[in-house]
């Protein structure tokens, strides 16, 4: 039994640093929210240092509204890389690569 809970506990933190990990690249650029195209996620904050960050971030999937009212399904990154958006030439998870 614990062995179980020590292979467990191994993979949680495994699994905590991958996520670690996925978000130090993204580089706060706002882009995939909709910085770039004026009307961004109405959850979207914009730093003091120029930096975006997301007011609801643990609990920002499923439906929102941009600024102007538009409503828009927050999904994923990894859900949209195949995609295009504005800015995204930028985006730190399409010019970095995954792993």
């Amino acid at each position: 039994m614990s062995k179980k809970l020590t292979d467990r506990q191994r993979y949680e933190y495994l699994q905590q640093q991958k996520e670690k990990q996925w978000e130090a690249k993204c580089r706060r650029c706002g882009a995939c929210c909709g910085s770039i195209e004026g009307d961004p996620c109405e959850h979207l904050l914009q730093l003091d240092n120029g930096l975006f960050a997301c007011s609801i971030y643990e609990n920002r999937f499923g439906l929102h509204k941009t600024v102007s009212g538009r409503e828009f399904y927050c999904v994923p990154i990894r859900n949209i890389l195949h995609e295009s958006w504005p800015g995204d030439e930028c985006c730190g998870y399409k010019t970095k690569g995954i792993k």
